[in-house]
């Protein structure tokens, strides 16, 4: 853990910190060994070492948690409430949250003052852009004889010593942390930003060289997350004040407001559109295919074709907004060009086809109406003679919104609906089916239940007339479901239409 830290500091740093952010609920003398250096800052009492300052956080705290880490020998907790059973100083602080994003950024060193990190956020497209705009800033640092560059997104985490699958869209602050200082040798971090990292202080601390703001739609509002729309937008806009440069893209709703926000913060803007020409990158000439968008970039510095291995409008303004990024970090147009042409996104717009039959199949992880809308009408465009089928959930117990939105989505542009499993928690499918074909009903559609993942899409597929194009929408290249015991394996969308289109291709064949 020490490899990327090159100082370590007392505990009467830690808690100056404090003080000096307006944290500490209780500024009585703290009777501390403040001159004692703290060799670990974390709130996993397994991992507690002599000397560490044990953060008691999350609503499933338990006070055992935090008489394990005394035991273990803590010098300190921080918590919002003092447990007077507990031998250790308390520094007692007034948002748990806040305090552990700058106790972890201290502990680390400020590593984001080390290394460019680029935040991404929006309703969709985040992924998609972040790896974008990592193929750009890889193929560029590869032209100049460096190593590949950061990535931490909703599907995994690469920051130069960990890889593996992400289990957070944006990582908790010490984890953050920890990823940006282990990637301070590469130069760049690309990384999604959450509204519910923004709302809850995970980034706090973070300095952004680029906030990159895509779109805005109503998403994550639930009891659990944002009660309403205005504390999703705010909570978004908030990433601005930490930025030194924003893009924004003129297409999004309420584009002034997002530009404004962004001005206001004193940043140096970048605008982007596929439909302003007024915008500093914008593109024209789209030619859109079967697995492939052709157009033409525009910047302030160079223009270039581009060859995007993928179709969809969505995506070339995801590929715009990538290169907005770039502009403002001095890439060059041939590390552009060349980076967008090698891109592959797992999950996202993955094509397949019958070897027999005109049928494709796309997996995508459209997982809220605003994507699905995107997704299906997009598809539509594309292939306007073929039946659209989409078999997609909803996640239980949150952001239960994308009931209504994803199910007005697919009412307006699929053919067929099929509803099955994608993450129901603590609920049962059937009951989320039921609500979403609800919402699909009162707009005069129809839909099929079929609660078994795996044999919805094998339905979806060897039952679609052709010429057709099927969606499976929600779960992109992701291999668990969330259900009441908690993450379980399953098989991956892409796998099972690939499995769907062998068996139908053998059919035809025999």
């Amino acid at each position: 853990m020490s490899l990327s830290r090159n100082s370590v500091h007392t505990l009467g740093e830690y808690y100056q910190l404090l003080l000096k952010n307006g944290l500490l609920a209780d500024t009585q003398p703290l009777k501390a060994d403040f001159a004692r250096t703290v060799p670990l800052v974390s709130c996993d009492s397994r991992v507690v070492v002599p000397g560490a300052l044990f953060i008691c956080k999350g609503a499933a705290f338990r006070e055992e948690y935090l008489l394990a880490a005394v035991k273990l020998g803590a010098a300190a907790y921080v918590s919002e409430r003092p447990y007077p059973g507990v031998s250790a100083p308390c520094i007692a602080v007034t948002d748990i949250r806040a305090a552990m994003a700058l106790l972890a950024d201290l502990f680390w060193n400020h590593p984001s003052g080390k290394v460019d990190v680029i935040g991404i956020t929006g309703t969709k497209g985040k992924t998609t852009t972040a790896f974008f705009l990592k193929a750009i800033l890889d193929r560029w640092q590869e032209s100049r004889g460096l190593g590949p560059t950061a990535l931490l997104s909703s599907l995994m985490v690469d920051d130069g010593v960990e890889r593996r699958e992400a289990t957070l869209t944006t990582p908790e602050p010490l984890d953050l942390q920890r990823h940006l200082a282990h990637a301070a040798q590469s130069g760049f971090v690309t990384m999604e930003v959450s509204s519910q990292a923004l709302k809850y202080h995970r980034t706090l601390g973070v300095e952004f060289a680029v906030g990159v703001f895509l779109n805005i739609g109503e998403d994550h509002i639930s009891p659990v997350e944002h009660p309403d729309f205005e504390d999703y937008f705010s909570s978004k806009l908030r990433l601005f004040s930490q930025c030194a440069a924003a893009v924004v893209n003129l297409d999004c709703d309420h584009a002034h407001r997002v530009l404004s926000a962004a001005r206001a913060a004193g940043n140096r803007v970048v605008t982007f559109s596929l439909r302003d020409p007024s915008a500093q990158v914008y593109a024209d000439g789209l030619t859109l295919e079967e697995d492939e968008a052709r157009f033409t970039l525009h910047t302030p510095r160079f223009t270039t074709e581009v060859s995007l291995p993928m179709s969809g409008w969505f995506n070339v303004e995801n590929a715009l907004a990538a290169a907005a990024a770039a502009e403002i970090l001095g890439v060059d147009g041939d590390a552009v060009t060349q980076g967008l042409a090698q891109v592959r996104v797992p999950g996202r717009m993955e094509t397949y086809h019958s070897a027999r039959l005109p049928l494709t199949v796309v997996v995508d992880y459209a997982h809220n109406g605003m994507s699905l809308e995107a997704l299906l009408s997009s598809l539509r465009q594309d292939y306007p003679d073929r039946e659209l089928t989409v078999v997609f959930g909803c996640p239980g117990g949150k952001a239960l919104d994308r009931r209504e939105s994803m199910a007005a989505a697919a009412a307006r542009w699929a053919h067929r609906i099929l509803l099955t499993e994608d993450d129901p928690a603590g609920e049962e499918v059937a009951d989320i089916c039921a609500q979403i074909g609800g919402y699909i009903a009162t707009l005069g559609g129809t839909y099929t239940v079929i609660p078994d993942r795996e044999e919805a899409v094998r339905t979806a597929v060897l039952e679609a007339h052709v010429p057709a194009v099927v969606v499976l929408a929600g779960k992109g290249a992701e291999h668990f479901q969330k259900r009441k015991g908690g993450s379980e394996p399953c098989v991956p969308d892409a796998l099972l239409s690939q499995r769907a289109l062998a068996e139908i291709d053998g059919r035809e064949e025999a």
